[in-house]
């Protein structure tokens, strides 16, 4: 089947060993797959070229506004935005093609369930907690935020949303320890942010953060379904929410103060 006339965009910064999963899998869904990498020194930049995509260079700026950028990179008004590490599986790729199939869609955003598999798992969990962003919009209506920890699509006035139903396979976690050295750095982008919007948070949070969080991995996202690791995956998530407060408290009592 030819490829839609869709823009697929893509940030990255050293995502060799996972980018070419996500690329092989939309390369006949789109005519236009644009990689905006950061500075990778892996080969990332090579073999996305290689697979197809136009690779763009720029220095890493947030979140928020490197996804802007990218998607302002795109040939075309309709875009479907993936990270490096997730994957569009064939049936997800058909009902994105179904959308289109009777010309001009419905909707000019598109919601996407995001399922995450973990090391040793070869599909998402039935039960796995999924999110549903928005992924696939026309960016002459809507566009990404530019804050520089959050990603999200901020929808023009009158913009409707829709639901593709299918799921995008999201391989996030190359091993726990690199699942926590990159949740510590986030966490310090987190408090960051924080302090440039000039958020506090109240002290009492550095003692039921961490607890609070691991409940809400565990059970609200339901980690617990995926055994010894869904618990490991948990604390994880739990320790990076506890360093972004920490952090942040940290700032605050040690910041030199202003003379009363």
């Amino acid at each position: 089947m030819a490829p839609l006339p869709i823009s697929v965009f893509i940030i990255v910064k050293n995502e060799a060993d996972r980018l070419g999963a996500t690329l092989a899998a939309v390369r006949d869904l789109a005519d236009d797959i644009v990689v905006v990498d950061s500075g990778s020194t892996d080969g990332t930049q090579a073999l996305a070229a290689s697979l197809g995509a136009r690779v763009i260079h720029n220095d890493w700026p947030g979140y928020g506004r490197q996804k802007r950028f990218a998607e302002g990179q795109c040939r075309h008004d309709w875009v479907l935005n993936l990270d490096a590490d997730e994957v569009v599986p064939a049936d997800l790729a058909e009902r994105i093609r179904a959308v289109f199939a009777e010309g001009e869609p419905a909707h000019a955003a598109w919601r996407i369930a995001i399922a995450e598999i973990f090391p040793g798992e070869t599909r998402p969990h039935p039960w796995a907690y999924v999110l549903t962003p928005v992924r696939l919009y026309r960016r002459d209506l809507s566009t990404y935020s530019t804050s520089p920890v959050h990603d999200r699509v901020v929808l023009g006035p009158g913009v409707t949303v829709g639901l593709i139903k299918g799921r995008i396979h999201h391989f996030s976690v190359r091993s726990l320890g690199d699942q926590l050295d990159k949740l510590n750095r986030y966490s310090d982008q987190q408090a960051d942010d924080l302090d440039a919007r000039g958020v506090t948070i109240p002290a009492w949070r550095v003692y039921v953060e961490l607890p609070g969080n691991f409940l809400k991995a565990y059970f609200g996202r339901r980690h617990f379904v995926r055994g010894a690791y869904g618990f490991l995956t948990a604390m994880n998530y739990a320790i990076s929410r506890h360093l972004r407060v920490a952090k942040h408290y940290e700032r605050r009592v040690t910041s030199p103060r202003r003379p009363g």
